[in-house]
């Protein structure tokens, strides 16, 4: 493996680094990923780069015991391993002021197998299509009076993939367990034979099927999705469209959170996760990478994955997102046509609850302790004072990906 560039601690880093990272992998086999696109290049350098003299920096003193530090800048690139603990915590301080005072519930819907081929091909308009009927799916169960009779708080983030890097297309999504009716002046929360899981997943997981094909149908109607010569064939379409309509789709839904901090503290997780972790890598060199991956279909046990750098390379770049693309969505009360107008409504209707329902909402939504958003502080290690910046480091451009 070729050395890394000069690196030490990031913007205000203190945290100790993993053994070993992706842009270890990025710096070794990132010359070898010669049919990777402009994007996906763009990515690798930024990776490479994150926190080394590629990127500039700063130097940090304490004008108390003389003690000095380099911190270079990160890249913020949003599928970098190490950018997403600030990224996060900055995600949170804006999503806290929409939580409202009730429980959630987590919602997977997941696409099956046999699409991936035509998602590779086609990924922005189906990723599209994924939020959609997860979305759609979720508001028309909501607003059956026989499950709720109400609009609920809906926030869905997309993952692309599986413990091994593989293609696994999912959204996670939470929903608030009740809504705001339609005239806007009450608030119903969900039923309490139904409080163990929001809505019957079998039910979700037919709605969902239904509406995820009929978009599919209206997308190649329109001329609008990518297909090989197989499935441009008409007959051969409707095959195809009768195979995933016969299968059954995957909806998994969890029980009720305790309280609007504890599932804005779950849900980051999801928000920020990248495909995978500086953490699961146990060993970066000799042309190979290996990483710790939880087995599901062998009790979640723990296991180790060998590939070689440009597989596992490839694999990573699988999960690169479209330019531009929102993998963080919000809707029904959270919408942002409405939220301004509807969250304060919700609210006021939270407020009229009957004194034991309020109390019991209210004790759900204080935790004992809350998590502050907020960067590390730059002080000294050694006696403790304020570190100022007492230089600007300049950005060092590399030639080429190979020696970054």
């Amino acid at each position: 493996m070729s050395a890394p560039p000069e690196r030490a601690a990031g913007e205000g880093s203190v945290a100790r680094r993993p053994p070993y990272e992706v842009a270890d992998v990025v710096r070794a086999h990132g010359a070898e990923m010669l049919g990777a696109s402009g994007r996906e290049r763009q990515v690798l350098r930024a990776i490479g780069g994150c926190r080394t003299a590629m990127l500039g920096g700063h130097v940090e003193a304490c004008r108390g015991c003389g003690y000095e530090r380099i911190a270079y800048n990160s890249c913020r690139n949003r599928h970098c391993p190490k950018c997403q603990g600030a990224e996060r915590a900055r995600w949170m301080a804006g999503e806290r002021a929409m939580l409202l005072p009730v429980s959630y519930f987590h919602v997977v819907f997941t696409l099956p197998d046999v699409l991936r081929g035509l998602v590779r091909a086609n990924r922005r308009p189906l990723y599209d299509l994924l939020f959609r009927a997860a979305a759609a799916t979720l508001r028309e169960f909501a607003r059956d009076p026989k499950y709720l009779g109400a609009e609920p708080a809906i926030t869905m983030v997309l993952h692309t993939w599986g413990q091994t890097l593989g293609e696994h297309f999912h959204v996670h999504s939470v929903v608030s367990g009740g809504g705001l009716t339609a005239d806007g002046e009450r608030w119903r929360s969900v039923k309490r034979r139904r409080r163990a899981f929001l809505f019957p997943v079998r039910a979700m997981s037919v709605v969902f099927r239904g509406k995820y094909l009929a978009g599919l149908a209206e997308l190649r109607a329109r001329g609008a999705l990518r297909l090989d010569e197989t499935l441009e064939d008409a007959r051969c379409w409707r095959r195809f469209a009768v195979g995933l309509r016969s299968r059954s789709w995957v909806v998994y839904a969890k029980p009720p959170f305790g309280g609007p901090e504890r599932v804005l503290k779950y849900l980051s997780r999801y928000t920020h996760r990248v495909a995978i972790s500086n953490r699961r890598l146990s060993y970066v060199g000799e042309g190979v990478v290996r990483f710790q991956y939880k087995d599901y279909a062998d009790g979640s046990r723990t296991k180790e994955m060998t590939l070689g750098g440009a597989e596992f390379l490839r694999r990573f770049l699988q999960h690169v997102l479209p330019k531009g693309f929102m993998r963080i969505r919000h809707y029904g009360l959270l919408a942002n046509c409405q939220r301004r107008t509807k969250l304060p409504r919700a609210r006021a209707a939270l407020a009229a609850l009957p004194a034991c329902e309020a109390i019991a909402q209210e004790r759900a939504a204080s935790p004992a302790s809350r998590e502050v958003a907020a960067s590390p502080a730059r002080t000294c290690p050694t006696c403790g004072q304020e570190l100022v910046i007492v230089a600007i480091l300049a950005i060092v451009r590399p030639r080429a990906l190979d020696s970054s």
